[in-house]
């Protein structure tokens, strides 16, 4: 099962890869790649903090870590596509940038967490800081904000991304209530 879903989750770069360099049909790389990889790094990032609510009928939580990891691999390709391709590491633009535009420092801040939660991953690390992994939800929060204020519209998806995180985040809460109340 491990080896299935690390080549599931490779598979949106090969296909991302494929269309940019072999059929070479995207119009606009960039933001193609900022969709790609913006998409995928949120879905897997919201998947792995949904595991433990459905393990009841399905139990993946023993690949949550890697689960989490791939979000944060997309989630540093899309890093890696606005230093490099977007700013072409002019690091004046990337600060200016990123201080003139709320949606950019939102996905920076959004990044160095997750930044932080993949450092501290290691099992020697992970006992010392996995209080701290309680910040994938205000990393998500930011993602989600982040995501809406690119797009500068409310779209059906959008809007669908908004009502998905206030319901994760209700079920979170709940079963954390639950789990308070029970010990």
């Amino acid at each position: 099962m491990k080896y299935l879903l690390f080549v599931l989750f490779l598979l949106p770069l090969v296909v991302t890869s494929y269309e940019l360099f072999i059929l070479q049909n995207v119009n606009d790389p960039i933001k193609y790649i900022y969709t790609v990889t913006g998409v995928i790094s949120t879905v897997l990032l919201f998947s792995s903090i949904c595991l433990s609510m459905i393990r009841k009928w399905v139990n993946l939580i023993k690949y949550r870590k890697m689960i989490g990891l791939f979000g944060f691999f997309y989630a540093f390709l899309h890093f890696l596509n606005f230093t490099i391709l977007d700013a072409q590491l002019d690091f004046s633009f990337i600060i200016k940038q990123s201080l003139d535009k709320p949606f950019i420092y939102l996905g920076m801040i959004a990044f160095f967490i997750l930044l932080f939660m993949a450092i501290t991953s290691k099992k020697n690390l992970f006992k010392k800081y996995n209080k701290y992994h309680k910040l994938i939800y205000f990393a998500l929060i930011l993602i989600t904000i982040h995501f809406v204020m690119a797009q500068k519209s409310l779209t059906f998806i959008q809007f669908s991304y908004i009502i998905l995180i206030l319901v994760i985040g209700y079920f979170k809460l709940l079963q954390q209530i639950i789990k308070r109340n029970t010990i």
